[in-house]
């Protein structure tokens, strides 16, 4: 085992000013490996070329046994002890002169040290620094990585993101489309979901327990103060547990997920921790319930929030809608502060950034939709069933895939975020509506009032805290589509399958499957009103098929789809560099190589390109060429065979007439002219027989 040290560099003088640097290397006793003299020390000077005479004069002399060769390391040593030179390079050695340092060369005696060394004292050494960083492809790629500076400083034509999934996946655009479309998904099933007419008591595990535990069912006597200890209790408990055993631990230790480094993530880890202890400790509360028998039965801990459903759905509904504008409105905000895709949204980036315009936008957003949005829920202003008229109606299954759909764009947008899966951001970016990056407050200790513990809430965990307690709410929304009945609602169907829904109180409290039933009701008169019970009932347009569970179960397919994905990517994407402040986008965003511009070699390349996608027309036209030079020159070769068997037969013919004129003229009978002119069938012949 070997330990690497530097000695610290002034400040007041540079890397290149100051004394010559040195790398101390210590060798530890180890059980597989043991050095001669673990005690010692061997120093390697770095030294500039103005300090190499001063160094050659001051070279140690003596015996060299007491301390231990580099070329004695082994090889898995050497590997070591060359990360530390390369990390040294790429900080400041770059600026020496560069050399080879070979380790595997060893020295045969030491007698051939002694003459090196007086080699060196006779004449200066070359490159006297024996360290060569040889570049390789990850350090090539980190010369073209945009710094702050150039992220600060360049324009954002100089930057670019490649276009891998990554890329698209996390595209402003897409962000904004899953962050405003779950705010209208949770519109529409909250319209849809007939668990929100319902009139009877709201039940929900786990959440219903720790709220009766705290909040209601107060016993009479010494039963209160049990109850008080008890949840007190299971709260600190489940903080200790949350933050040393699963923060600390097991996130930290076992997984080392670097989402939770430096405390991130412990406040939402403490409070899942304690949802659960609180409801295990009100089990062990309702176990002591039972030594006081009857009369302590009613205030059994139950899932039973003493709500009616209509009314903890309203409730539900105000919060997720907040939740998701929230985490829409800071998806938009956080985009329009950084400036990892450089060519999106420039003037409205530009816009955004100009004073308090977005701090005063928002709150003005939040406070008008917030009304206006909860007038209309608490009031129920706006009916669906009359607006809708019966034009898309939904069943169970729908309604649960819908549920599930919701779920997958929750932590599908967790996982868009930019700083996924470290949630480390390098640049301050400032919470929606305020104006600083995170919430800081100290609260004085108990023990010591001199001393305060100091409470930090990143911006990132304070955002997306809030999306996961809308994660629980939508979890509980896909449970009442998965197992709903309408008898366990105080609901029923008529023949269609239309869900009606009972109001009055008697029925409910006196309920039954006959009372809770479609005939009953359309046959039976209230005789508080003299009519029917079922015209006093609510009608929605949702229906109830009634399919099976395990139909309805396919709906968490993509739910455990979406959970896989998001583990993968935490182990794929956790491996890439976390931001820094040098570096501040992991190295994601990247500069373009500058090229001037040159007229010669855009016309070169352009000819390059039209020899190139011409070429095959060219081919084509030298083919035919080619065809037609070898179909002229076979026809110009018979031509010619043919030409002069014609000039054989017309010198016949020209032989014979001559000897047939000359025959005719001895005879010197007959008219003369008119046997010439019979004898002249042409020019040609003319002037042959005149001459």
């Amino acid at each position: 085992m070997k330990k690497f040290s530097r000695k610290k560099i002034g400040h007041e003088n540079s890397l290149e000013e100051n004394e010559p640097l040195k790398i101390s290397v210590l060798g530890i006793k180890d059980n597989d490996n043991t050095m001669e003299n673990s005690s010692n020390m061997e120093e390697i000077k770095l030294t500039t070329e103005d300090d190499q005479h001063e160094e050659d004069g001051s070279e140690i002399q003596g015996d060299d046994k007491s301390e231990p060769k580099i070329q004695q390391l082994n090889e898995r040593e050497k590997a070591v002890f060359q990360n530390a030179v390369d990390a040294f390079v790429s900080r400041g050695g770059s600026k020496y002169d560069d050399d080879n340092l070979d380790l595997n060369k060893n020295s045969s005696s030491k007698g051939d040290e002694e003459s090196s060394s007086n080699v060196k004292k006779d004449s200066p050494r070359k490159n006297p620094v024996p360290f060569r960083h040889k570049p390789s492809v990850e350090r090539g790629d980190s010369l073209t990585i945009a710094t702050k500076d150039d992220v600060d400083a360049g324009s954002v034509y100089s930057l670019y993101m490649e276009n891998d999934f990554r890329y698209h996946f996390q595209h402003p655009y897409f962000r904004l489309f899953c962050a405003y479309f779950v705010v209208v998904c949770n519109f529409l099933i909250y319209a849809e979901d007939p668990v929100a007419h319902s009139r009877k008591e709201c039940n929900i595990p786990v959440i219903g327990n720790d709220f009766a535990f705290v909040a209601i069912r107060w016993p009479p006597n010494a039963w209160s103060l049990l109850k008080v200890f008890m949840w007190i209790t299971g709260t600190l408990i489940g903080i200790a547990v949350g933050k040393v055993f699963i923060h600390a631990y097991l996130f930290l230790k076992v997984l080392r997920l670097k989402m939770f480094q430096e405390d991130r993530g412990s406040w939402m880890t403490m409070f899942l921790s304690t949802i659960v202890m609180v409801f295990i400790f009100s089990q062990i509360y309702n176990l002591f319930l039972l030594a006081g028998g009857e009369s302590t039965e009613d205030y059994k801990i139950t899932s039973y929030l003493g709500l009616s459903n209509s009314i903890f759905m309203k409730a539900a509904a105000t919060g997720t809608w907040c939740g998701d504008f929230f985490t829409a409105w800071m998806v938009t905000d956080m985009m329009l502060q950084e400036r990892l895709y450089p060519g999106w949204a420039k003037r409205a980036r530009k816009w955004w950034s100009v004073s308090v315009r977005r701090i005063v936008l928002f709150w003005v957003v939040v406070f008008i939709s917030s009304f206006l949005v909860i007038f209309i829920i608490a009031t129920d202003y706006i009916n669906w069933d009359q607006l809708n008229r019966d034009f898309l109606h939904s069943n169970e299954l729908s309604r649960a895939f819908l549920a599930s759909f919701i779920l997958v764009m929750d932590i599908a947008i967790v996982m868009q975020d930019w700083d996924f899966p470290h949630f480390i951001s390098a640049i301050d970016i400032k919470l929606p509506g305020l104006n600083t990056a995170h919430i800081r407050f100290q609260i004085p200790k108990l023990l010591k009032s001199l001393e305060y513990w100091q409470i930090h809430i990143s911006g990132k965990w304070f955002n997306y805290g809030i999306l996961f307690i809308v994660i629980i709410l939508d979890l509980n929304m896909w449970k009442n589509q998965m197992f709903y009945a309408p008898y366990d609602y105080g609901q029923y169907i008529d023949s269609e399958g239309r869900i009606h829904t009972v109001k009055d109180d008697w029925s409910l409290d006196n309920a039954n499957t006959t009372i809770i039933s479609f005939d009953w009701r359309n046959s039976t008169i209230n005789p508080l009103t003299n009519r029917t019970y079922i015209s006093d009932d609510s009608m929605m347009n949702a229906r109830y098929n009634g399919y099976a569970l395990a139909l309805k179960g396919l709906a968490f397919i993509p739910s455990i789809a979406i959970f896989l994905v998001f583990g993968t990517l935490v182990i794929i994407y956790g491996r890439y560099p976390k931001p820094t402040r040098e570096n501040p986008y992991g190295g994601r965003l990247k500069k373009r190589r500058r090229v001037r511009f040159s007229a010669r070699k855009k016309w070169n390349s352009l000819r390059t390109w039209m020899r190139e996608s011409s070429s095959p027309v060219l081919q084509a036209f030298r083919r035919r060429r080619d065809n037609n030079s070898t179909t002229a020159t076979t026809n110009s070769t018979s031509g010619n065979q043919n030409a002069e068997k014609t000039d054989d037969s017309r010198a016949e013919r020209k032989s014979g007439k001559k000897r047939n004129s000359k025959k005719d003229c001895n005879k010197g009978g007959g008219d003369t002219e008119m046997g010439q002119m019979a004898m002249k069938p042409s020019n040609v012949e003319e002037a042959e027989v005149t001459v």
